[in-house]
């Protein structure tokens, strides 16, 4: 009997203190704590941290430092059951914090709160099946970060392997993740704001985030319907095919009545040759369109693309004038210039020029008057062999710029040369291949072809200048020793001259032979 009475209060020794020295809180509040572990592609442990549920629908954060390199994430609550991580929700790199969904349902969440210096805060750590050993320590120093957030110092004793547990305020409010120490200094902790942690989220530029692209965990859709737009725009350069796939259906299943994420599925479709299912997403697009004239408008680019480049697979509803019917749709809707030309476009692909050209020389007074639009009605006027009609439009498409000229004028100016040349107006087009050489002085090609012109108007001493200032730029160009060969010949040096054509020869020029020949008698 002694001996049973002697173990009795043994036991009471050692458990009533922990009793004690839990709050009435933390029972509860430790089903809000895991246990995080990342993995790499293989299967293997990558890394671990604790972390906690902030929110009803399985938010949660955590260290971000186990995510990098990570393939795929676990977490395992406190009833020793596994919840796959969904998607990174956001992290920063400076407090090495993440948010994340996991997927689990109605968890156990902690709520926010602060403390003050002095005030008394627990360590309530990771658990399974039991009852946390809670550590008091009292805060040293809150300092404030950002504003409204604050990094805690503690007077702590808290080892490595309760990095992520949560540390509490006496309400039983989270107002911090317990952080490595800077230091190494003993009995001291560090904890960063948890609702710091709780606010982070994705942007519509996160998809391209440095951070959140070294993990390979799906990246939350923004909150923002502006923001996950402009995400889906930024994924298709910064994600691989099956991620960004991956993603255009993450953002449906996010928001399944906007059109925005039907029309970029079936833009990947039609890049995959599935047209049957592009169109039924474009014809979703347009039933849960707000603005119907737009989803009609891409419905008639999308068309009009694939007419335009995968001609040589067809597809039984789609062709041209499908795709003019669906432009017409937009304009019906709402008379925007932009749909008209649109429908310019489609009808010059349809080789109806004189259509497309009322259409452009309608655009020429309205508020898409452009060098673009000008030059496309000089299109449509060459291909009815009116040169002289389409160099005027081109006139117009280089007026729209003023001196001195930028780079973007070149496409027009280069246009206006050739066509001034066929048309005999030498002095315009020779002044053009001069502003053309100002705006890319380097351009070996560009220095050829003015020389080209000049010798067309006996220019000698111009062409061979220009054709100098070609090998200058290009010392390999056929093209240059071509026009340094003719222009020397034409001026009495056929010596030089044939050598030269004979170098062009040599590297290849198939015109080389005929002044060869020519110059040689």
């Amino acid at each position: 009997m002694k001996r049973i009475f002697l173990i009795i209060p043994l036991f009471l020794i050692t458990v009533l203190p922990l009793s004690a020295q839990n709050p009435s809180w933390a029972k509860k509040a430790a089903d809000a704590v895991f246990t995080l572990k990342t993995f790499k592609v293989d299967g293997t442990l990558l890394g671990s941290a604790n972390g906690f549920f902030v929110g009803e629908n399985g938010e949660a954060v955590s260290s971000f430092a186990p995510f990098r390199d990570a393939h795929h994430a676990v977490v395992i609550d406190a009833e020793g059951k596994e919840w796959p991580v969904e998607t990174i929700m956001g992290a920063n790199d400076m407090y090495d914090v993440a948010k994340f969904q996991v997927a689990v349902k109605k968890p156990t969440s902690l709520s926010m709160g602060t403390a003050a210096n002095g005030a008394a805060v627990w360590l309530l750590p990771y658990a399974v099946k039991k009852a946390p050993a809670c550590e008091r320590g009292t805060v040293s120093n809150a300092e404030q970060f950002q504003g409204n957030y604050t990094y805690y110092t503690m007077t702590l004793s808290a080892n490595d392997q309760y990095l992520g547990c949560p540390i509490m305020n006496e309400s039983g409010q989270v107002i911090g993740l317990l952080q490595p120490s800077a230091n190494g200094q003993a009995g001291s902790s560090y904890a960063v704001s948890a609702p710091f942690a709780a606010s982070l989220h994705t942007n519509g530029l996160s998809i391209n985030d440095p951070l959140l692209r070294s993990t390979a965990i799906p990246k939350a859709i923004p909150d923002k319907y502006d923001e996950a737009v402009l995400s889906l725009f930024m994924g298709a350069t910064v994600l691989d095919t099956q991620q960004y796939n991956e993603y255009i259906n993450r953002f449906i299943a996010r928001y399944p009545d906007a059109a925005d994420g039907y029309i970029y599925r079936a833009r990947q479709e039609v890049a995959n040759g599935q047209f049957a299912q592009a169109d039924e997403d474009m014809k979703r697009a347009v039933s849960k369109a707000e603005k119907k004239d737009d989803a009609h408008y891409q419905y008639a680019q999308l068309i009009y693309q694939k007419e335009l480049y995968q001609s040589n697979q067809p597809y039984d509803g789609w062709s041209m004038e499908r795709a003019l019917e669906e432009s017409k749709a937009a304009y019906a809707v709402n008379p925007q210039p932009i749909y008209l030309q649109q429908q310019a476009q489609i009808l010059y692909a349809q080789q109806k020029y004189d259509e497309a050209y009322t259409l452009f020389e309608q655009l020429s007074k309205s508020e898409l008057r452009s060098a673009d639009n000008f030059y496309a009605a000089a299109q449509c006027k060459l291909q009815k062999d009116d040169k002289r009609t389409a160099v005027a439009l081109l006139d117009s498409a280089v007026n729209m710029f003023s001196r001195p000229y930028v780079k973007t004028v070149a496409p027009y100016l280069h246009a206006r040369a050739q066509l001034s040349m066929d048309i005999r107006r030498y002095q315009q087009a020779i002044n053009d291949m001069q502003d053309l050489v100002a705006l890319e002085p380097t351009s070996a090609e560009l220095w050829a072809e003015k020389a080209s012109y000049e010798l067309r108007v006996n220019l000698f001493d111009q062409a061979l200048e220009s054709a100098q200032e070609c090998l200058r730029h290009d010392s390999a160009s056929s093209d240059g020793y071509l026009m340094t060969g003719i222009a020397q010949c034409a001026k009495g040096n056929k010596q030089e001259g044939l050598q030269n054509l004979n170098k062009a020869k040599e590297l290849g020029n198939s015109q080389a032979q005929t002044f060869i020949d020519k110059y040689s008698k």
